[in-house]
């Protein structure tokens, strides 16, 4: 039993990450009907922003706020030099702009920066543990918990007592409707690619906690979880996305800890086989909610 709640615990630190990534994700599919494949380009820039000030000496109190605001200003900046001018094409164009610009900031970090990974310390305490009725769980999970719960919460008050908030809810269910009402479109884009870019940002810091790691893909792999996460949940249902999210990291880990020795390098493969066969039976993914209109 303590190994199971070990695990449990872990799913939900890694789940968290990716909760927070696929709701990022849906916040924008919600308006723009996008999966933004270029999501992945705010942890890739957040970790040389990270491995810059660290090189120069500073410390993860000024490298968290830090990563926050680049991944901010990076989602506002990739909708206004890409997004803005294909906003009335079809989907496949916006995927293939999300595309575009995740292999353009790929390629100017390998060009201009280094091919190779660059390192940079991790936070000292990140593997210290705490006994809590005889079980050792690690600090760095529960702080991903409860961060990732506080930043919901917060997300959550956004979006149902603000302004903002109504009137991205009203634009991600009929945003033609919500023109007539008078909602400004580049507006409520440009906030919801800025709420998008802070989840983005929070789950970056964590994930870049965990890996100390700055590389032109540094954000693909939570990228595809992510992706993976939000399709699980529903593409257009932000609750869906918060808990494909906490599923996804729950059974990659009990996968990990419990699959044989042998087979362990197959937990990705088997883990998509589970995806498929949630397909099958859901196709609308776990949370099923109407269809919004494109912008």
């Amino acid at each position: 039993m303590n190994v199971f709640i070990q695990q449990l615990v872990d799913g939900l630190g890694q789940g968290s990450i990716y909760a927070l990534l696929a709701l990022s994700l849906a916040v924008i599919f919600g308006v723009m009907h996008l999966v933004n494949f270029a999501h992945g380009e705010l942890i890739t820039i957040s970790s040389y922003v990270a491995y810059g000030l660290s090189t120069a000496g500073y410390g993860w109190e000024i490298i968290v706020p830090a990563i926050l605001v680049t991944s901010i200003i990076a989602s506002m900046a990739i909708e206004f030099l890409a997004f803005r001018w294909v906003r009335g094409s079809d989907e496949f164009t916006m995927l293939l702009t999300s595309f575009g610009v995740h292999f353009v900031v790929s390629a100017l970090f390998l060009m201009f920066v280094s091919p190779k990974p660059l390192n940079f310390p991790k936070p000292s305490w990140i593997f210290n543990t705490i006994k809590v009725f005889g079980i050792n769980l690690e600090i760095f999970d529960i702080i991903t918990v409860v961060a990732t719960v506080v930043t919901l919460l917060i997300t959550v008050w956004i979006l149902q007592k603000t302004m903002f908030g109504i009137t991205l809810r009203a634009a991600s269910l009929d945003f033609d409707a919500a023109r007539l009402m008078g909602v400004k479109s580049n507006s409520v884009i440009r906030g919801a690619f800025a709420l998008s870019g802070a989840l983005a940002g929070v789950a970056g810091v964590f994930w870049l906690m965990r890996t100390g790691t700055a590389k032109p893909d540094a954000g693909l792999t939570p990228l595809l979880f992510g992706v993976i996460a939000v399709i699980a949940g529903g593409l257009e249902s932000l609750s869906g996305a918060v808990i494909g999210g906490f599923a996804l990291g729950i059974v990659q880990v009990m996968l990990r800890g419990y699959l044989p020795s042998e087979i362990s390098g197959l937990t990705e493969g088997i883990l998509f086989v589970l995806l498929a066969m949630l397909f099958i039976v859901r196709p609308q993914g776990l949370v099923s909610v109407s269809r919004a209109e494109r912008v």
